[in-house]
């Protein structure tokens, strides 16, 4: 059976988008597709500006976990025990579709929990993940068209959320980059959603309120 490679588990909440503020078990899985997560590697890599460490599986809870039963055990685990309702787990990493697949949606499925995603949108998505959130790189090959968000880290050089407007998504965000340049880039997507109501803005509210 397949294993899956894991950095860290933990319960938060989602800081981010939609379902910014529920309750979540997080779930970043080791590895992506358009950087290798070292930082001598950023120069090179197709997305320069990830603020993410998804390196190796040294993080709480993570490691090889052998099979999508026990991996789901772990997840379930993190759930408090006198609250077994609206569970719901965000599937990350790293790009989770190089790993997330059927079975592990099924056991996730079978342990009650709603199953979502935070995809590059250069993977297909396996059947059954209950939300679809897609956040697209410059100079990658956009295979996830449709979903529920669309997260445009704003401003990226090189890539125009107009790209992106006329895929079938429920929501669409503008999400500032974060980094020094924070307060800029907040009042740059401020503008940019003037002029493109479209679109809504996203703040990563998990660093205001010193979670992670």
């Amino acid at each position: 059976m397949k294993s899956y490679s894991v950095k860290e588990i933990f319960l938060t909440l989602q800081g981010e988008g939609a379902q910014s503020g529920r309750a979540s078990v997080f779930l970043r899985f080791a590895g992506c597709n358009l950087w290798s997560g070292r930082e001598e590697d950023r120069s090179s890599a197709v997305c320069k500006f990830c603020d993410t460490d998804f390196v190796g599986t040294n993080g709480t809870l993570g490691g090889k976990y052998k099979n999508a039963d026990l991996l789901a055990d772990q997840v379930n685990a993190l759930w408090p025990d006198e609250s077994q309702k609206h569970k719901y787990i965000v599937c990350t990493g790293g790009e989770p579709l190089l790993q997330l697949d059927e079975y592990l949606i099924k056991a996730l499925h079978q342990k009650g929990f709603e199953v979502a995603i935070e995809t590059n949108g250069t993977i297909v998505v396996p059947e059954g993940v209950d939300w679809i959130c897609m956040s697209p790189k410059p100079n990658t090959d956009i295979v996830v068209k449709s979903g529920h968000e669309l997260k445009f880290v704003y401003p990226q050089p090189d890539l125009s959320p107009e790209n992106f407007e006329q895929l079938n998504f429920q929501h669409f965000f503008i999400q500032p980059m974060d980094g020094p340049d924070i307060k800029v880039n907040i009042e740059k997507s401020i503008a940019f959603i003037h002029q493109n109501p479209q679109w809504r803005l996203s703040l990563q509210s998990h660093k205001m309120i010193g979670i992670r």
